[in-house]
């Protein structure tokens, strides 16, 4: 809706790279935790009556429940799509299976049971345009929660300098789309390469500030 250009085919998230097209979506859902924001929508439909505060206090305490295991799940999907498209010999001795051992050391807490078939039901491997492509689910969120901090940086409580944000955050993620290369549309909005700093810390990773 807020795009500025002209051709259908380079607007809105039209030729965008998968790698950065979920950039927006992942991005919105920061603001179910912001609580100015929460509230102006957590209202009952009929009486208005909002939220009980326990429940935003639920949502809060639940945003980073086992965050490190689903990092370390998405990882172990990514890796072992890129493996299996970008190194893998079907011609040599070790088989997909085999792969995903190599893998699994450094990607999970748990070994999968001797019994497991994951590579047969792992359809984005194969499928729906995510084949060498799973990572951009991680990555998409490396660039959201990097775009999030900038609001973070102007002050949530700040309505004067959110605007000024949100206004740029308007004219180069949500105006260019795919008129131009996203990494060129990231740098123009931040100013900068996006860091993956904000993730962890977003999902509780972070090493704690002493």
């Amino acid at each position: 809706m807020l795009t500025q250009v002209n051709y259908p085919n380079a607007a809105g998230i039209n030729n965008v790279e998968w790698d950065a097209v979920e950039l927006p979506s992942q991005f919105m859902e920061n603001w179910c935790y912001h609580r100015p924001t929460f509230f102006s929508m957590a209202k009952h439909y009929e009486t208005g009556e909002p939220l009980p505060e326990p429940y935003y206090q639920k949502l809060l305490a639940a945003r980073n429940y086992r965050s490190g295991s689903m990092m370390l799940r998405q990882l172990h999907f990514s890796f072992l799509d890129l493996e299996l498209h970008a190194r893998y010999d079907p011609d040599s001795e070790e088989s997909p299976r085999q792969v995903r051992d190599r893998i699994v050391p450094s990607t999970t807490v748990l070994p999968p049971l001797a019994e497991d078939a994951f590579l047969c039901s792992f359809g984005h491997i194969f499928a729906g345009a995510y084949a060498a492509g799973y990572y951009s689910y991680i990555w998409a969120e490396v660039l959201s929660a990097d775009s999030f901090a900038a609001f973070e940086e102007a002050v949530l409580e700040d309505d004067t300098a959110l605007t000024q944000v949100g206004q740029k955050f308007r004219d180069t993620v949500l105006a260019l789309g795919g008129s131009v290369p996203p990494m060129e549309v990231f740098k123009q909005f931040r100013g900068r390469e996006p860091k993956t700093d904000p993730l962890l810390r977003h999902s509780g990773l972070a090493e704690s500030e002493q």
